[in-house]
């Protein structure tokens, strides 16, 4: 992953090289990992180059058989997870600024979205009456995350991206902080939601976080957003659905 910060390549190489490595060819590694946690005991991560990263926690392995002779190719990992009811969360994209976008970003001045506060719950409320219940749920960009821009036309806000630290929510000690973005549709490809996720970003670094941008695999106008914004696409990330039966 040379395209990425140190601490992103680390992040989600550790989540792979730690532990015992049962597999590892051109297009699939496996690796039995005893320090994932329970909702990323089976985690699974494919490359653009198409190389399938998956990590397992020991018991799970165990479960399904998972062995250094057993287990060569991404498609047998996949079926055996399926013979014992492991099942995967749907696919996100995972979306980072390379190192060269970064420093591009940094220096970046003029037109830029302005940060909300409380001061702005009477607009945002305005904004956010204006979006269907599917975009709000989809976006999750609310008012009291840890930092909210937002792009206007004239004195309307018309888009808004936020983002939280993993941390706040233990699910990480890595210092990333996703972003959520939410466009008005008649607004749409006008550039304001790259304007909110550009200088959003460049204020999650700002503080020390890495942004990260996360969107399911099918959500095109998403896709092409974060190639927009400067984003380089990591992979494709999946983990083990609360559904399976453990």
């Amino acid at each position: 992953m040379p395209l990425f910060s140190q601490d992103i390549t680390d992040f989600w190489r550790t989540l792979f090289a730690d532990g015992d490595v049962l597999h590892d060819d051109d297009a699939f590694l496996l690796a039995v990992n005893p320090a994932l946690e329970e909702d990323e005991s089976v985690t699974v991560l494919e490359m653009p180059a198409g190389k399938i990263l998956a990590a397992v926690a020991p018991s799970l392995a165990d479960k399904a058989g998972l062995d250094r002779s057993r287990c060569p190719s991404g498609l047998v990992f996949h079926q055996k997870l399926d013979e014992v009811g492991i099942s995967l969360h749907s696919a996100d994209y995972l979306f980072y600024f390379g190192e060269p976008e970064r420093a591009e970003l940094a220096l970046e001045s003029g037109d830029a979205a302005r940060q909300l506060s409380q001061r702005d719950e009477a607009v945002f409320s305005t904004f956010q009456a204006a979006a269907s219940d599917q975009d709000l749920d989809d976006a999750f960009v609310e008012l009291d995350h840890w930092a909210v821009f937002g792009s206007f036309q004239q004195d309307r806000l018309v888009s808004a991206a936020s983002a939280y630290p993993w941390q706040a929510y233990g699910w990480s000690d890595a210092r990333l902080a996703d972003i959520g973005v939410l466009t008005l549709p008649e607004f749409r490809g006008l550039g304001h939601a790259r304007k909110a996720v550009r200088t959003l970003a460049r204020y999650i670094y700002e503080q020390g976080y890495h942004p990260q941008y996360r969107c399911q695999t099918d959500n095109a106008a998403s896709v092409a957003l974060a190639r927009a914004a400067g984003l380089t696409l990591l992979g494709k990330w999946r983990l083990i659905s609360p559904d399976s039966v453990t």
